[in-house]
């Protein structure tokens, strides 16, 4: 593996939000000012909750920011376990509804038949300007789980954008982001918070196959890693 990404340690988890928050915002004014709009890719779950209601807040001309998760879970948007929707209460409100969402599943009878339309519009965002990840304690990132049905085919270089995702233990199919879009990101940051991430990232760090611990792909492209206990 390639030399890893510099880590900051926080003091606490509240400090390590409104500090992610505040540094994604002004990236994102940055990608703004050059380009005339950014892109930006954000994990679900409940950790990156407090970050996305503060980065909500910010001052932002969201009407020129695009916005993905960076991997979802099949399932509608009235599932508690839709992170599109968790995405809409975190995020998208406030200031930052003007923001677009560049949606990473529809209603369809399965991930493969819905992905081309998908695909096509997260194509058209590329590449992102900031991209945030989280990692399992398995040492998965977005939905890149070692074991996957497409694990091998998620890591590699010429990966599509987007991928159907099946594994041992995920209750049901994902769509994901590959590991070329996520490292390709100008700015990447792996969010971590307690013992058991902080962890798994020292065996991350570690030599050994990308397939064993899929953050490694990111990890090796210069992720800052951003951590709270």
């Amino acid at each position: 593996m390639s030399p890893a990404g510099p880590r900051e340690d926080f003091p606490d988890r509240v400090t390590l939000m409104a500090a992610l928050a505040g540094r994604v915002a002004g990236l994102l004014a940055e990608a703004i000012a050059a380009r005339g709009r950014a892109t930006l890719a954000v994990p679900g779950g409940t950790t990156p909750g407090p970050f996305l209601e503060l980065l909500s807040e910010t001052d932002l001309d969201w009407s020129r920011v695009s916005v993905m998760l960076t991997d979802e879970r099949f399932v509608p948007e009235s599932s508690e376990r839709s992170n599109t929707a968790l995405l809409r209460r975190t995020l998208l409100k406030g200031r930052a509804a003007a923001a677009t969402l560049v949606p990473l599943t529809a209603e369809g009878e399965s991930p493969e038949a819905v992905l081309p339309g998908l695909a096509e519009a997260v194509r058209a965002a590329l590449p992102l300007d900031v991209c945030v990840l989280g990692m399992g304690a398995d040492m998965h990132t977005a939905s890149i789980f070692p074991g996957a049905d497409k694990l091998a085919e998620a890591l590699a270089p010429d990966a599509p954008e987007l991928l159907p995702m099946r594994a041992p233990g995920a209750p049901e199919p994902r769509i994901t982001l590959t590991a070329p879009v996520l490292s390709s990101a100008r700015h990447i940051f792996v969010l971590l918070t307690g013992a058991e991430k902080a962890e798994a990232l020292a065996r991350a760090l570690t030599p050994g196959p990308t397939e064993e611990a899929p953050v490694r792909a990111v990890l090796s492209h210069g992720a800052t890693v951003v951590y709270a206990p």
